[in-house]
């Protein structure tokens, strides 16, 4: 059975450069973001979510860049590990190449309160990474414009359309974002992959906040859940497609993976593992991906 081309990363591939992923918002706003390839992994049990994210990212100059992540719920946040990526994707062109597993198609599964207050903070390799709780549009503007202060940044970077685009977060109900500020030169570096944990009654991905950039992408995520999802609420279930058939992969193999994602997953004697592609301009996406 010939192997699918299932790749060792995951990437987002822009045909036009933009902010991508996470809402990017440079300290200069003369220069370019690229971000040729972003690695995503998502394991959730039906309560418990793990997103583990990883970025390829450059600038046409130097520039410190803020990115902002918003989360259903506070998350517990740790550095990743990146081979868990090669680790997951060898496993599903292992499976597929015994098993003749078929290829992609469209996917079927079937008190007055503070405006916000910083309950995480740590560097973590590249990152300066804040977890901020929010409860108002005007207090994300006001904590971002006294963060950057703080480190000596008095530029007011948050645009009117980001500023509007957390405003619609915050009237879904979202009250936490993190806040990460790395620094960019002109040679890709791959960024320590960073490992989220937060209590989702969905299979979570934020694609709303990529909204304000505009180009076209092709966005792969790798799946892994007890079972196969059938209910999407917010992005419609013809713009996610499946590359392969999902692969089962039991506890052993699970636990080769990542030992947080086999903690979440204790208990469970078969998991699917899968790769999804979303496709779209960004400017496009109004919506994130639920999924249960």
């Amino acid at each position: 059975m010939k192997r699918i081309g299932v790749l060792a990363t995951l990437s987002i591939i822009t045909t036009t450069f933009c902010f991508a992923d996470r809402g990017m918002m440079p300290f200069n706003p003369n220069v370019q973001i690229f971000e040729p390839v972003q690695r995503a992994m998502i394991a959730w049990n039906g309560t418990d979510e793990i997103l583990l994210l990883s970025t390829d990212v450059h600038a046409s100059e130097s520039t410190m860049v803020l990115e902002v992540l918003p989360l259903p719920a506070e998350p517990e946040v740790k550095k990743g590990d990146l081979e868990t990526f090669r680790r997951a994707t060898d496993l599903i062109n292992w499976k597929i190449h015994r098993g003749g597993v078929s290829k992609g198609r469209v996917l079927s599964e079937g008190v007055v309160v503070p405006s916000g207050e910083v309950t995480f903070h740590k560097q973590i390799g590249a990152h300066d990474i804040s977890v901020t709780h929010l409860l108002n549009a005007s207090g994300f503007v006001a904590w971002v414009v006294r963060y950057l202060q703080s480190i000596g940044i008095e530029e007011d970077i948050v645009s009117p359309a980001m500023n509007n685009l957390i405003e619609d977060y915050i009237k879904d109900g979202f009250e936490w974002f993190v806040f990460d500020v790395v620094s960019l030169g002109e040679d890709i570096v791959t960024n320590e992959p960073i490992q989220y944990c937060f209590k989702s009654d969905h299979l979570f991905y934020p694609l709303k906040i990529t909204s304000t950039a505009q180009g076209s992408t092709s966005i792969e995520l790798l799946i892994l859940t007890p079972r196969l999802l059938n209910r999407f609420p917010s992005l419609p279930i013809d713009r996610i497609h499946l590359k392969h058939d999902p692969v089962e992969i039991s506890q052993d193999e699970l636990r080769g993976l990542n030992e947080d994602m086999y903690s979440l997953l204790k208990g469970y004697d078969r998991m699917r593992l899968r790769i999804w592609e979303i496709v779209g301009d960004l400017e496009e996406f109004d919506a994130d991906l639920l999924a249960r």
